[in-house]
């Protein structure tokens, strides 16, 4: 039997508990991975609370985008993996389903990657989400150089943070906007240049002081809504912006009469391809050993008490993910 977590209506964490159930065979080119751990995600927040993009049918729903295992049990016509391989998935579009909330799960084999050596099970279960979608937005989309100007939001939060160590490994220079002068220094820590506080100065004033006057030649949003217009005046003419998250649900206006090129940007755009996956896979290797990729972990807790890592992820406060082991 697995334990998995499902809930059976929208609303708050506590409409989360653990069930037992009969534990999957995989299908044909799939993989049962026994999950050793998981992150918390605010997709696994908007999916339980019914905000989801994506139609979650009710009731016996499922929960959880990324984690890290062991394979347990290989399908027929499966190759290239073997039994007791660390592994990490890489994408779940159907969380509702399979989610990672769980001790096993199946996937296809496709979907999951070599975890890298020198990763524990608590980093390696908080890595590929944020990692590849701050990969996958500032590197496949923005084409990233080194010496470019980044201006990242949200810039506390797991993708914020991997877009700051991904900038300083290839040598861009990262600008971290946060709403609280009160995360300067830990900002500071974790690998940004400069640190903007919106509740200090105006952004667009305070970018081009730390650009010489220029403006950002990357903006990151990772929190869209109304407050992307302050982000457009800080790029400078001819940058790029790549909208990739969703943290204010109220409508984005869309810039107009601005000479920048805008990307809207979703992580399952790389994480579904195969050879982006293995271009990610090996920038994250690279990054690991060289010791310049490292997800900074908040809070570890146990499967039963999910609910609590729902409620600390609401509360905004985490400096880093948060980790449930299973």
């Amino acid at each position: 039997m697995s334990r998995v977590v499902v809930f059976d209506e929208f609303g708050g964490p506590e409409v989360m508990h653990v069930v037992e159930e009969p534990v999957a065979e995989p299908a044909a080119g799939e993989v049962r991975v026994r999950i050793e751990a998981f992150a918390v995600n605010p997709l696994d927040l908007m999916m339980r609370s019914g905000t989801s993009p994506v139609t979650v049918p009710l009731p016996h729903a499922r929960l959880g985008v990324e984690g890290t295992g062991v394979v347990d049990a290989l399908g027929p016509e499966t190759t290239g993996l073997e039994i007791g391989d660390p592994v990490i998935l890489t994408a779940i579009p159907d969380a509702n389903v399979r989610g990672s909330y769980a001790e096993y799960t199946t996937v296809p084999a496709s979907r999951v990657v070599a975890r890298p050596a020198g990763l524990g099970i608590t980093e390696a279960a908080a890595i590929w989400v944020a990692y590849s979608t701050a990969y996958g937005a500032l590197i496949e989309k923005a084409g990233m150089r080194p010496g470019d100007h980044v201006l990242i939001t949200a810039a506390s939060g797991g993708v914020g943070r991997a877009a700051m160590q991904i900038a300083n490994q290839i040598g861009a220079v990262p600008i971290a906007v946060t709403r609280h002068t009160a995360k300067k220094d830990d900002l500071l820590t974790a690998g940004a240049a400069a640190v903007i506080a919106t509740d200090d100065v105006d952004v667009a004033e305070a970018v081009r002081h730390h650009t010489g006057g220029a403006g950002a030649d990357i903006v990151l949003d990772l929190v869209t809504g109304p407050g992307q217009q302050d982000l457009v005046k800080a790029a400078r003419p001819g940058g790029t912006l790549v909208a990739a998250g969703f943290l204010d649900p109220r409508p984005t206006p869309f810039p107009r009469g601005t000479r920048l090129t805008i990307f809207s940007y979703q992580s399952f755009e790389h994480t579904l391809d195969a050879v982006a996956v293995k271009r990610m896979a090996a920038f994250l290797n690279a990054g690991v050993r060289l010791g310049a990729l490292r997800p900074a972990i908040d809070e570890v807790l146990a499967l039963d008490d999910v609910v609590e890592a729902h409620r600390h992820l609401e509360k905004g406060l985490h400096a880093g993910k948060i980790v449930v082991t299973s």
